[in-house]
């Protein structure tokens, strides 16, 4: 028997119960990990309440990410072996390869052999955000050392990916937070510049860093009225990415800007890499790369174990940290 997180309904972290159950073999393509460490997201949050693009089947299980060692693989899989340190990359299901548990079994695309040197903690913490921020800044944005690249909403695990992602190739890095509570912070992360949207005036000092050129990259999951905001300090041929949506507020559309600028807004999900085998290839590439040099280090806030699974969700719930959330096994 194998202990995992389930949820019998739909409803806070309380639900979330630590259950004993049966894990079968791994399927032929898939590896079965002992999991060390699993990063927590927000995405599972909203699964468990029932405000997710996938609805849950109860009994539930649910999780993206973790980290652990290969205890055996299936009859068709290749290139690992049993006491690798691997992690995990969000699947296309959370429900049917989930990762709350302390052994589970996920299809070998979406396994990796991280760098040596990167401890289980941080290796949990890495693949969603930085997939989400490849997948957008350099496989459809092509941001390189010329550009300026505002990412909003900054202090986010996906904001400080998408800090470090751009910071590899070289772009200037805009980071904007609503308030300057967490502007050291982002400073520390690598950010270029912060403006503290509450306190200052985005349009001038977006102006000011960039010469008056705007910035030509925007990585926005706020939407609503910020979306004409961005619009208005964003460069000839611009593209804003929008992965979000945590603004309740619709925003006009910025039809000026848009015609006069010719700016391209477009809504983009991290689906659109994973779920691409051409892809999902450059990104395990490049985040590897990345990880093993230290240009991308993955931040974690702090760590609950297991047995606190509820009191880690709560956690992440209730506060903005800046880094990731990890619960040890």
């Amino acid at each position: 028997m194998t202990r995992v997180v389930r949820f019998h309904e739909y409803g806070p972290a309380d639900v979330l119960r630590i259950d004993d159950i049966e894990v079968p073999a791994p399927a032929a393509d898939e590896v079965q990990i002992a999991v060390r460490a699993i990063g927590l997201n927000r995405a599972e949050v909203m699964f468990r309440n029932g405000a997710y693009l996938q609805e849950a089947e109860f009994p539930s299980r649910l999780g993206y990410e973790a980290a652990g060692l290969v205890k055996t693989i299936g009859s068709d899989v290749s290139g690992f072996a049993e006491g690798d340190a691997v992690s995990v990359i969000p699947t296309l299901d959370m429900s049917r390869w989930s990762t709350y548990g302390e052994i589970i079994n996920i299809p070998a695309r979406y396994v990796v052999k991280h760098p040596a040197a990167l401890s289980f903690e941080k290796a949990a913490a890495s693949w969603m955000k930085y997939v989400t921020a490849w997948g957008a800044l350099i496989d459809q944005a092509k941001v390189t050392a010329e550009d300026f690249v505002i990412v909003s909403a900054a202090s986010s695990s996906v904001g400080i990916a998408a800090i470090q992602v751009a910071r590899s190739v070289g772009a200037t890095v805009i980071a904007t937070t609503r308030t300057n509570a967490k502007a050291q912070a982002l400073a520390n992360a690598g950010a270029h510049h912060v403006i503290a949207t509450a306190d200052g005036d985005l349009v001038a000092r977006v102006k000011e860093i960039t010469g008056g050129k705007g910035a030509r990259v925007v990585f926005d999951p706020i939407g609503g009225p910020a979306i004409a905001q961005f619009a208005e300090v964003m460069a000839m041929g611009g593209i804003l990415l929008e992965y979000g949506a945590l603004s309740p507020d619709e925003g006009s559309f910025p039809q000026f800007a848009v015609l006069g600028k010719s700016l391209t807004i477009k809504g983009y999900l991290y689906t659109e890499i994973v779920g691409n085998d051409e892809a999902l290839a450059r990104a395990k590439v490049f985040i590897t790369e990345g990880l093993e040099s230290g240009k991308l280090d993955p931040l974690v806030s702090r760590t609950f174990p297991f047995d606190q699974i509820q009191e880690a969700t709560r956690f992440l719930e209730s506060n903005e940290q800046v880094g990731k959330i990890v619960v040890t096994v």
